[in-house]
Parts: C-alpha cells; structure tokens; sequence
C-alpha cells in the first residue's frame, strides 16, 4: 500500500508545491481546500504524471462540520494518512485596533486550532502504527511581534515543538517549517508587489517545501528556510521589539 498524505490548502501556492513533491516521492494523496473545482484539476494533474491515488476532499476548515469530516478522514483506520500537512492559512493585515473582530476570530482557528485539531485526529493512528509525520506550515513572523498573524503562527511553532518532544519516541515526527516571504498567490491576494520587499528576500516555493519534507524526514522539529532566512533568523531577538511591531501584513487573503 503507498503511504498517503492529507495536505490542507492545497490548491494553490506551498500547498499545490507539497502535493507535487510529495507525489513524486510516491505518496498517495488526499487534497483539501475550499475550492472543489481546483482541487479536482490538480488532482487530475497529479494521476496524469503520477501513478498514484488521488482523492479529492473539500472543506472549509473554518466550518466546524467540514473541519470534523477532515479530522475523521484522518482518524480513519483503512487507507491510513501517514503524513499530514497543516498548510492552509490565511492573514489579517490591518492594525489590529481597526481589524474585524470575525477576521481576527476566523485567522486564529484556522491558523493555530485547526492544526491542533488535526493533529490530534491523526495521532492516535499513527501511534498505534508506530511511524507518521506532521508538517505544520508556520512562519518567521511566528519570532516577531508583528501583529495577531505573527502570535498565531507562535502558536503553531510552539505546539508543533511540544508535540515533537512527546511524541518522537513514538516513531512520529512532528516538524514546524519556518518560511519567509515566498511569492505564492498568498501574498498576492494581500496586494504585495514584489517591489516591496527586495529581490533578494523572495525564497522559491520548490525549495522551501523540499526542505519541509527534508526536516520532516530527517526528525527535526523546526527549520527555518530558506537560507537566506536562516543566516537572518540568530539576528531576529536582537532588534527592538519597537522596530518590528509597526510592520503590517496588508488585507485580509486566504489561500
């Protein structure tokens, strides 16, 4: 039987990149984000190339009725999820004292209840199994006070570190990936151009998944990519809170 994973947001930006990698590396698959008729034509992307199971499973994860038939998907004793990919998100990018109360709600479930929700679906099987990975997709901003977007990602490192801590016994690896700015539809649907931020703070989509996958493979339970990133992130702690603070995250986006 070819393992399978479960990818959240999988549609379109590092979701449709993990389904690809994670296709190629042989994984049967199943796909979930709110738009059917794009998972379907990714779907039918991936079987074209890939010998190698697709199934297609809409939701949005904010409706706590989807939410609960994703988390009995991966409860699900036959055809198993060895692998899970918290990665749908959105952000909230205006000042917090003018945002809308229901944006800031719908960012934090999705962001940091959502994974946890998942993952406390898919533990108890891959426990009895002895082997399984979680890939939550958090951020850098998850190390900056830089708004709610940034605590909720804090959230999700924070979480993602204390389960890898209980559970790498188990045979599970539980991995937190730390991206920058990456140019997925993501940052297009806040209406930042590219010209915002320099050439050089742009990190490839491709790599930044390979080196998710990477971690998760090789048990670590948080990576920061790229390395651009990486050679920032030991400076982070040392810039006044005072300086980061005032650095907004634009419109309310989804992916």
């Amino acid at each position: 039987m070819q393992p399978r994973a479960l990818v959240t947001g999988a549609s379109a930006g590092l979701g449709a990149e993990f389904t690809r990698q994670l296709a190629a590396d042989g994984l049967a698959l199943v796909l979930v984000a709110r738009d059917a008729e794009r998972l379907e034509r990714l779907a039918a992307e991936l079987r074209s190339t890939r010998a190698i199971e697709v199934e297609v499973l809409p939701a949005d994860l904010t409706d706590p009725a989807d939410l609960e038939r994703v988390a009995a998907r991966l409860a699900q004793a036959t055809h198993p999820i060895d692998v899970l990919i918290n990665n749908a998100g959105f952000a909230v990018a205006e000042p917090f004292h003018a945002s809308a109360i229901d944006d800031e709600r719908r960012m934090h479930e999705l962001l940091s209840w959502v994974p946890l929700r998942l993952a406390h679906a898919a533990l108890p099987g891959m426990r009895e199994r002895g082997r399984g990975g979680i890939l939550n997709v958090a951020s850098l901003a998850g190390r900056l006070p830089s708004g709610s977007y940034a605590a909720a990602k804090s959230q999700v490192i924070t979480l993602s570190r204390a389960l890898h801590a209980r559970y790498h016994r188990d045979g599970i690896t539980v991995t937190a990936l730390l991206p920058g700015f990456v140019p997925t539809e993501f940052h297009d649907r806040m209406g930042i151009s590219p010209d915002v931020v320099p050439r050089a703070g742009w990190a490839d989509a491709s790599t930044v998944v390979r080196e998710g996958l990477r971690a998760l493979r090789r048990r670590r339970g948080v990576v920061v990519s790229d390395w651009r990133y990486r050679l920032a992130a030991p400076i982070i702690p040392l810039v006044p809170d005072r300086l980061i603070a005032g650095v907004g995250l634009g419109r309310r986006i989804e992916r």
